[in-house]
């Protein structure tokens, strides 16, 4: 799958990072970063089936464009310097609610997953469903497999929100902005003999968290935008 050249080639975008150099090596980077990429996301689509059928490996929906929209950013660099994809929950559709994620930089390997920007709606629905359903959430958060991969991150309040009991013993995971699980590796992670299996079991690990966090979310889609998201 992902070779030294993956980053060989990384590297050099990230010195060189303009359109016109990244064109004339335009089929290095099919061969050696996209290609692999591709690769990994329909072995993906395979894998995942046993542990969440609910979640879309697709080269056309999971592949992210490698051209950056630099229209409200301070950073003008027009390509993108790794090589990522997302798998979202097919009901939700694409960046919307919880899901897994992974991308290759010239020297560093992320995976991970879970909810990294809910809206406010979606926060009080997480929030609720943790309420209701504590136990199981306290469970899986804390589960061996999930803690060898970190546990629980993201970003905090300092206190329960409004409309929250403040000693309630969900009271910590309540103050979370972001439900999040994830790893990080040196670039040559990449390339090794281990990596998509190392790949596949955090996803593995991290899939009772997504499921979770998606369960209030999908309840909360009307009918017709089910059908429509569906039908895309």
């Amino acid at each position: 799958m992902f070779t030294p050249k993956t980053l060989s080639f990384l590297k050099s975008l990230k010195r060189n990072n303009k359109r016109e150099w990244f064109h004339a090596r335009k089929d290095q980077f099919e061969a050696h970063c996209r290609a692999p990429m591709v690769a990994v996301i329909e072995r993906l689509a395979v894998d995942m089936r046993a542990f969440a059928p609910e979640m879309v490996a697709d080269p056309k929906v999971s592949l992210f464009r490698q051209y950056r929209d630099t229209r409200f950013s301070a950073d003008k660099t027009p390509i993108k310097t790794n090589v990522a994809a997302t798998f979202p929950n097919r009901t939700l559709g694409r960046m919307n609610g919880a899901g897994l994620y992974f991308e290759v930089g010239p020297d560093y390997v992320w995976m991970g997953g879970g909810a990294y920007q809910p809206d406010g709606s979606q926060l009080h629905l997480i929030r609720e469903h943790i309420v209701t359903d504590y136990k199981r959430f306290d469970a899986l958060v804390k589960a061996p497999a999930f803690k060898k991969i970190g546990g629980l991150k993201g970003d905090s309040l300092t206190r329960v929100p409004r409309g929250f009991d403040k000693d309630h013993k969900a009271g910590p995971y309540l103050m979370r902005k972001q439900f999040l699980g994830f790893r990080e590796e040196p670039g040559s992670f990449a390339t090794s003999g281990t990596f998509y299996q190392e790949l596949l079991g955090t996803f593995r690990a991290l899939a009772p968290l997504v499921q979770f966090l998606n369960e209030p979310l999908v309840a909360g889609q009307s009918p017709s935008r089910k059908a429509h998201i569906l039908d895309e």
